[in-house]
């Protein structure tokens, strides 16, 4: 069944190319588009386009269809083009020529836009409920470890002292600035298109208001030719606020591939975490974070790959909008899969509390030594000159213990200013 369908064959060739994996995935949006259907059936009604009777029908065979869909055993078979067409053909199928009347004052373009958007909505969700757990849990091992130091490294060379309080926190507070680009992603994607039809409106007297109620956007798409635009831009708007995340988890699963290496020896992972070589017996090597770093380097590509899909299209419907779904849908799966991940491997992680003892690490407390010598009075530039020769002549000594109180350093990590943020911009 295709929903454009006026008795004239299509080449196969060409229905092969044209409809491509649509209907695998189609299967993540159909509950979505029997919700919007529910809503538009119910505003059909309102507006007497539908009678009561008659939408009542919709509506129940719908509920039905969408306890389907949520049973995860929903197929689309290749009798059916995509997802629209084999919900409208069950509920033909249920109440015969009733049914056909649920696409007045629709479209395949208003009902994918509708579908997507309702789709996004809920994932950003899931994203911010992910993100929030990985933030509890970074901030329970900053505290946990906050008087662990470690060297930081600026240039790959050692710098200055940092602890695992500063780089537990440090990424907790990362993920703050990831909530925010996702909540603008949010309020792009919480607009109801639904009405716009083909993206130029429609004759029939509907009311649009209703079903940005029934399906709970906070506003309306109002120019429908603006709804249409929507297609594109708010798949990409979401792909760059899933890079910004992307990109936090890759950094912090690269610190943990150099943490992990037997030359640093800063951190360590039980070996039921780590996998084996085929030929080298000793071998416990970090895959898990390796591919988080390989995934997330991936969605960070998405944002570019959905500008060269739309950026020279004219306003209006293309078949070039079918292919978002091919990079989105994937995307989502694999964030919420490298966050899920992410927190599994760091509830299981073990500190090295000596890393210090090394003695490669003996002028890591310069810049702490430099400083005191100018409380004493000493200009700044001959301090630096007295430190730096003590370094060459081999007669420096590292102090026994260093303070640093400002906000957001070493002794003052400020969690609790860092879950109120947090709390906030949730």
């Amino acid at each position: 069944m295709k929903l454009w369908d006026k008795g004239i064959a299509t080449d196969q060739k060409i229905e092969n190319f044209t409809v491509g994996n649509d209907r695998e995935l189609d299967l993540v949006l159909a509950r979505y588009d029997v919700l919007a259907s529910i809503a538009h059936a119910k505003m059909l009604a309102k507006t007497g386009l539908l009678k009561e009777q008659e939408a009542t029908d919709i509506v129940l065979v719908l509920e039905d269809i969408l306890q389907y869909c949520n049973s995860k055993s929903f197929t689309i078979d290749t009798d059916f083009e995509d997802v629209h067409s084999k919900i409208e053909f069950m509920l033909i199928e249920k109440l015969g020529a009733t049914g056909k009347k649920i696409h007045m004052a629709r479209s395949r373009n208003d009902q994918v836009l509708v579908a997507v958007h309702l789709y996004l909505k809920t994932e950003i969700g899931e994203l911010k409920n992910l993100i929030t757990e990985l933030f509890e849990l970074l901030l329970v091992l900053a505290e946990k470890y906050q008087d662990v130091l470690l060297p930081g490294y600026t240039h790959m060379q050692i710098a200055m002292p940092s602890s695992f309080g500063l780089w537990f926190s440090a990424y907790a507070e990362s993920l703050i600035d990831d909530i925010i680009v996702l909540n603008a992603a949010l309020q792009v994607v919480d607009q109801n298109p639904l009405g716009s039809a083909a993206g130029y409106g429609s004759s029939f007297p509907i009311d649009r208001m209703h079903t940005t109620q029934s399906l709970k956007f906070s506003t309306l798409k109002y120019n429908v030719v603006a709804a249409q635009m929507s297609r594109g831009k708010s798949e990409k708007t979401a792909a760059f606020a899933m890079s910004s995340i992307a990109a936090t988890l890759s950094k912090m699963a690269t610190d943990a591939c150099l943490y992990l290496c037997q030359n640093f020896d800063f951190i360590r992972l039980p070996g039921h975490l780590t996998t084996g070589s085929s030929i080298m017996p000793h071998k416990k090597n970090p895959d898990l974070f390796e591919l988080i770093r390989g995934k997330c380097n991936k969605i960070q590509s998405l944002p570019y790959e959905l500008t060269l899909l739309t950026n020279n299209l004219p306003s209006g419907y293309h078949r070039e909008f079918q292919l978002l779904k091919e990079g989105l849908f994937p995307a989502v799966e694999n964030l919420k899969s490298c966050l899920e991940m992410t927190c599994y491997a760091l509830q299981n992680i073990e500190v090295n509390t000596s890393i210090l003892k090394d003695s490669k690490y003996k002028h890591l407390f310069t810049v702490d030594t430099l400083n005191e010598l100018v409380t004493r009075g000493i200009p700044f530039r001959d301090a630096y000159k007295i430190v730096a020769e003590q370094i060459e002549k081999g007669t420096y000594t590292a102090p026994e213990a260093i303070s640093h109180t400002h906000e957001g350093s070493i002794n003052n990590l400020c969690l609790d200013e860092i879950r109120q943020k947090m709390q906030a911009v949730l």
